[in-house]
């Protein structure tokens, strides 16, 4: 199985950007891995919410194919603590036949129609994180789970 980020957006922060880096090459030794931006779009003044929402929905199904398990990190999601989220995942790579796609939407969230796309949602937290911090806390519980599956010692529980 293949795990894929999928995000609307790049994220501007050097520092965020260097952190998301490091735990991307790391979940890399586990499992193939890739973070993929979807260009933000141009001239939003415009659009409403729901008409930004719809556009970047399509350019969102336009990046998954057939047979993606498709996971939306919505704040209406489920919750699952660190250890749950490695069992949820590795539950994942005996079912899942082709790509594992963990989606960001932008700053509105997601159309109806990626929602209707959806396998699943899940919630990193009650609270809300920027677009930016949601990638790098998200990563690096990839890479948490990586390593609890695996039985090493980054995990303290």
């Amino acid at each position: 199985m293949k795990a894929v980020l999928l995000v609307v957006g790049k994220t501007t922060d050097r520092h965020i950007v260097a952190c998301i880096d490091d735990y991307v090459a790391r979940i890399a030794h586990y499992l193939p891995f890739s973070l993929q931006v979807i260009p933000e779009l141009k001239s939003t003044k415009s659009l409403t919410k729901a008409q930004q929402c719809d556009r970047e929905g399509e350019l969102i199904l336009k990046q998954l194919k057939s047979g993606d398990y498709v996971v939306l990190l919505d704040e209406h999601g489920v919750e699952r603590g660190s250890m749950e989220f490695a069992r949820w995942m590795e539950s994942k790579q005996h079912t899942v036949p082709r790509q594992l796609v963990f989606v960001v939407g932008g700053p509105y969230g997601f159309s109806d129609a990626v929602y209707a796309r959806a396998d699943e949602k899940i919630s990193l937290s009650k609270m809300t994180f920027s677009h930016q911090m949601v990638r790098l806390i998200f990563v690096e519980q990839i890479y948490r789970a990586c390593t609890i599956i695996k039985g090493e010692p980054y995990h303290h529980e």
